[in-house]
């Protein structure tokens, strides 16, 4: 009783904490809200936030505190309840302490913006969004959280309000995420009318849900997290600052769809249909996102669509019944993607905003801790024996190869893999190697601790997070102990090809003569031909119908018969009326005289 109730005062502490920057300028005017502030409540929140996973570490309680009660009809209450599970306690540090590095970095990125203080009340805005996803106990405050994140991206992705680029991808992001939401709102239809409940723990009690609301749910996930078919809002949103990208691919928004997956898993247990749909979009999205990696250039796109991929990995892990595993690799990725993103805003700003690959080189020379940081976080990504995206990628392969759902899904996932190499390390030598082509500039300064200080510490969480994390989050199937050799390094056999690939496309990349264009080269560079089908394809189909409906319903119905030939009716009736009324005859116009002389004395008597 004593812990649960510690417990549930740590976690409600961390909370307040985390929204007082918020509050405190909306309920007293003397208080001016700065960066500075900002950050400190959110290192403050994130020492706060160990007690509590401290306790679920060493003695494993949870426990659900119910605040509220929204009795919205007789037989319908919608109470305010908090979660404190494994998946959330673990996953409220995690996300402070890279929103804590994010916030840190983003004081030195965004010095020069005039409207800072705005921007840092956003991205607390954001996070404090996700951590009402994470902690909610029913359907109705996550889909707050839900919409939450869904409209503070649009504001951040779209905070260079100037640029053309920045407005279309947050109205992407937007429009993408409605499709997804449409989906959860019928799942959330279907458990009201259904279950007569919203709360997650009654909700999951059931053995037998139908396969429309399961899709709903999975639709939902498609939008947020960016699986193949809504997934073009996720590379686009690189038109926002830096830290923007670092906070959204690393714990916010794109892990949202997941997270909604991994709470109602019970859910899908049960449902062959359901998670095979899990299994294969995931498998897809992988593949299609590492293969359009291979041939960008722009280092912020390349990073954007590895996440892409490993969200596309995270859904396999749902489709293969092991949750415990996809949240785990979410919490690993969160470091490691969250660093590459402020190395390469590092790089970006020391290069008076270059983002082309192709016109960088050597910059180790110059950045050589960004460098040296961003070669740790491709080489935690590809996996590599020891950082922290080993801990959840290995796992995830292994079960995949020993389980009996999809060879497809395998063979997609495995040739994913290599490609994640591939761009990976193309990425680092085109960065760090070779000759520079840059133009002579001031040699960037890296000596300032807002740079320093946030990327190490991600650093050091991608080194030992994975270690730190699996020593208690362990995958609830564990793969089979005696496993045939093949198998064993299946990860590390499709690695080689991609490296051998890397060192191939390098080389292409540093010859003076443009490459042939080949069928593959032009599916890559042309993201599948995806955007142009379905933002040019459907946009124009969709305008064409439009305006030949709207003309016959404009031009021949409301024009013609209702001004044109409508006036000639009403002119034709009222000629016809008045012919009858007009007769000629003496005796009706007598009568009418006699009646209405009548009805006049009788109303003044």
């Amino acid at each position: 009783m004593e812990l649960a109730l510690l417990l549930n005062t740590s976690v409600l502490l961390t909370l307040t904490i985390i929204f007082t920057p918020i509050l405190l300028p909306l309920l007293s005017k003397t208080f001016q809200n700065s960066p500075a502030t900002i950050t400190h409540a959110v290192k403050a929140a994130f020492l706060t936030s160990l007690v509590p996973m401290t306790l679920f570490m060493y003695s494993g309680s949870e426990s659900i505190t119910s605040h509220l009660t929204w009795q919205f009809t007789t037989n319908f209450k919608i109470p305010i309840s908090l979660k404190m599970d494994q998946y959330s306690l673990m996953f409220l540090p995690i996300a402070l302490l890279v929103t804590w590095s994010i916030l840190q970095f983003a004081m030195w990125y965004m010095s020069t913006e005039p409207y800072i203080t705005k921007f840092f009340s956003y991205l607390l805005t954001f996070l404090i969004a996700m951590l009402t996803l994470t902690i909610a106990n029913n359907m109705f405050l996550l889909f707050i959280g839900w919409e939450g994140v869904g409209i503070m991206s649009f504001l951040l992705i779209g905070w260079w309000q100037g640029r053309a680029e920045a407005n279309t991808a947050a109205l992407q992001a937007v429009l993408y995420n409605r499709i997804g939401d449409i989906g959860l709102i019928l799942s959330m239809a279907w458990l009201a009318s259904t279950m007569n409940t919203w709360e997650i723990q009654q909700t999951i009690s059931t053995t037998t849900t139908p396969t429309l609301p399961l899709l709903g749910l999975i639709l939902a996930a498609t939008g947020k997290s960016a699986q193949f078919g809504l997934h073009p809002w996720l590379p686009a949103a690189m038109e926002g600052p830096t830290p923007v990208s670092a906070l959204l691919h690393s714990s916010t928004m794109v892990v949202a769809g997941i997270f909604l997956l991994i709470r109602t898993h019970p859910l899908l247990t049960n449902n062959q249909t359901a998670l095979t749909t899990c299994l294969c979009l995931g498998a897809l999205s992988t593949l299609f996102a590492a293969t359009c990696a291979l041939t960008q250039n722009d280092i912020k796109k390349i990073i954007a669509f590895s996440t892409s991929s490993q969200l596309g990995l995270m859904m396999v892990t749902i489709g293969l019944n092991l949750p415990q595993l996809a949240f785990l690799h979410i919490s690993t990725h969160a470091f490691f993607k969250a660093m590459l993103f402020l190395c390469s805003g590092s790089i970006i700003h020391s290069l008076n905003g270059e983002q082309d690959i192709r016109k960088m080189g050597s910059v180790q020379k110059i950045l050589p801790t960004t460098t040296s940081c961003l070669t740790i976080g491709n080489l935690a990504l590809m996996g590599t024996p020891f950082l922290a995206g080993f801990y959840s990628k290995d796992p995830i392969i292994k079960n995949l190869s020993t389980s009996y759902l999809n060879t497809w899904a395998l063979l997609l996932t495995l040739i994913a893999t290599s490609f994640i190499t591939t761009y990976s390390l193309h990425m680092t030598l085109l960065v760090q190697t070779g000759f520079t082509h840059m133009p002579s500039i001031t040699p960037a300064n890296e000596n300032n601790q807002a740079v320093i200080n946030p990327i190490t510490q991600l650093t050091l969480g991608s080194i030992m997070g994975g270690l730190l994390i699996t020593s208690y989050i362990l995958p609830t199937k564990p793969p089979p102990m005696a496993m045939p050799t093949l198998t064993k390094n299946a990860v590390i056999i499709v690695t080689i090809p991609g490296v051998i690939l890397a060192l191939e496309l390098s080389n292409m990349t540093h010859m003076l003569t443009q490459p042939k264009r080949s069928n593959p080269l032009n599916f890559s560079s042309s993201l599948g031909y995806f955007n142009p089908l379905t933002h040019r394809l459907s946009s124009t189909n969709l305008l064409n119908t439009g305006q030949k409906i709207a003309s016959p319903l404009i031009d021949l119905y409301w024009y013609k018969e209702m001004v044109l030939e409508g006036l000639a009716d009403l002119q034709l009736m009222a000629t016809k009326t008045s012919i009858n009324l007009h007769g000629g005859l003496i005796k009706t116009y007598l009568e009418f005289f006699t009646s209405s002389i009548l009805i006049i004395i009788l109303s003044l008597h």
